[in-house]
């Protein structure tokens, strides 16, 4: 049953009003709320070591409380920002709240991320203190304003209760001495609660601020796009140092008085298959990067263990038509492509929920989400016709869920998302949409890939190389040509046990010529032992292009 008996415009309308008054708190929203019922799990946890430990709604809100009147202590109040570098740890959680519960302002940090992305993200924001871990403390030390005092350092001991520098706190001592806050601060749905900043594949990273209120749209993705129902077991696999696992796997479930999934361990099949489970996971969602893994190294895996998906979904790149009809067949479900973006949370999927759940159509990311209009505009603004190639946007004034005020402290490149004085916030992407209102990614529009008068996206010849059975993952990029303007060529990864070869590089062009078309197969074809990637595993295909 969904969590909601309300007709989705309805709901939308109850969901603004709720998250975006005055005298609220996200503490409350994602935590305290659910807390009257004492056995309600909030958070299941297992790491590499095979610890697993559970919290409840209401210990969460215990010591959520307690973290804040220590930051209290320190001097963190309502609008400040507090960084994070941890891992899917419960202290990520507990250190979320209580910055929340202060009405002050969450700053995720990547753990992967080095000294120098750190600084950037502490130091543009401004932020008064950063939480970490012994694993990860040192990075610290490399960056200017985490040195000095400038950012008070609050740091979790390892097992043998290492890793604490001098100057720091000791996050779990003062926590356990501290005097709880009693109230959250209130704040409105206007405020600032996090601060996230975009990967940064093109141009430096920028902060997006997000509000209290884009809650609402956040509800909605849970509910609609994921169908989340009282009796489901949920696992987002994604990381919460970036937008889909934020919002999705940190926040998501919580906010719905759901228990979120956290596995701090590297990624693996058989730990995956594991998972699924052994904690009965009836509904999932990960990127198309993990599924690509899965499918490579998994079948086997999944052999050994029963599934109960009654759900899966995707998110973060296009998912390629040949890892759905393999989940199909391993998963014994469909996965579902969903389309988001730090700015603007969730806005057009392939929805699970009965009432908005149309047939898939191959290679589509869906329609728009109820709450938001997204179409399909020209570089002036005018919206296109089906079929026709254009920028994916989001009908400001008809996208009642629409949140994204603006980059923080960046006016320039806020100003260059809109059109038409603020009519239209451009996405970025290339895409069409058809007759019955699904759209197409094409690419992002700097991967458009012109040649001898074609139009060639990225992504339509990646899915055809990934359909031979050599290959594990391809990234395809445009090359400078005298004759063509841009020939194709692609990076190319092999599964395990394949040896790259001239022949086998003819054998992929015929290949994608006879799957594909004539006019969109490979000219080039580079051997590659790993595609570059960003954190959260999109292809970085500008880093290809400089090569190409």
């Amino acid at each position: 049953m969904a969590m909601t008996a309300m007709a989705p415009e309805e709901a939308v309308q109850s969901w603004l009003k709720e998250y975006g008054g005055s005298g609220v708190s996200a503490a409350y929203f994602l935590c305290d709320r659910h807390a009257s019922i004492p056995e309600k799990i909030a958070l299941f946890y297992e790491d590499k070591q095979g610890r697993s430990l559970k919290f409840t709604f209401r210990e969460l809100r215990e010591l959520s409380a307690k973290m804040a009147g220590f930051l209290q202590s320190i001097g963190i109040k309502k609008g400040d920002r507090v960084a994070a570098l941890l891992p899917k740890t419960p202290e990520l959680l507990i250190t979320a709240l209580a910055v929340w519960r202060l009405g002050a302002v969450y700053v995720p940090l990547f753990t992967a991320f080095g000294p120098d992305a750190i600084e950037l993200r502490a130091g543009d924001s401004g932020a008064s203190a950063v939480v970490t871990n012994a694993a990860h403390r040192p990075k610290l030390n490399d960056a200017p304003s985490c040195v000095g005092g400038n950012i008070r350092v609050i740091t979790v001991a390892d097992a043998l209760g290492k890793g604490i520098e001098e100057g720091d706190y000791s996050f779990w001592n003062e926590l356990e001495k501290a005097n709880p806050l009693e109230k959250p601060t209130p704040v409105t749905g206007d405020d600032m609660m996090i601060m996230l900043y975009t990967s940064g594949t093109t141009g430096s990273p920028k902060g997006v601020e997000v509000p209290v209120k884009a809650l609402a749209a956040f509800q909605a993705y849970m509910e609609f796009g994921l169908d989340i129902r009282e009796d489901d077991m949920f696992w987002n696999m994604a990381d919460p140092g970036w937008a889909y696992g934020l919002y999705y796997n940190a926040m998501g479930p919580l906010l719905v008085g759901k228990a979120t999934l956290f596995f701090n361990a590297p990624f693996n099949a058989t730990d995956v298959f594991r998972i699924l489970s052994q904690y009965r996971v009836t509904n999932f969602a990960s990127a198309p990067t993990a599924y690509r893994a899965l499918k490579a190294e998994g079948d086997k895996a999944a052999a050994q263990f029963p599934l109960y998906l009654r759900v899966a979904s995707s998110a973060g790149e296009p998912l390629n038509p040949e890892v759905i009809e393999w989940s199909r067949k391993v998963l014994g479900v469909p996965i579902h492509d969903h389309y988001g973006q730090t700015e603007l949370g969730m806005v057009a999927n392939n929805h699970h929920r009965a009432d908005l759940k149309r047939p898939l159509k191959m290679g589509s990311l869906g329609q728009s989400m109820p709450g938001f209009r997204m179409t399909v505009v020209s570089e002036e603004g005018r919206e296109l016709e089906a079929g026709v190639d254009g920028i994916f946007a989001a009908d400001v004034e008809n996208s009642p869920l629409f949140w994204f005020r603006g980059y923080w402290n960046d006016e320039a490149r806020t100003k260059e998302r809109f059109l038409c004085s603020g009519r239209y916030y451009l996405a970025g992407d290339t895409v069409s949409m058809d007759g019955d209102g699904y759209f197409y990614f094409s690419g992002r529009s700097d991967d458009i890939i012109l040649c001898a008068g074609y139009r060639i996206g990225p992504f339509e010849v990646e899915s055809a190389l990934i359909k031979h059975p050599a290959v594990a993952e391809a990234a395809v990029v445009g090359k400078a040509d005298e004759l063509r303007l841009q020939i194709v060529k692609a990076y190319v990864a092999l599964k395990p046990g394949t040896a790259p070869s001239e022949e086998l590089a003819e054998e992929l062009k015929a290949f994608v010529k006879t799957h594909l078309a004539a006019h969109q197969y490979p000219r080039e074809i580079e051997f590659v032992e790993q595609l570059p990637k960003t954190p959260s595993g999109k292809i970085q295909r500008f880093l290809l292009r400089k090569d190409a």
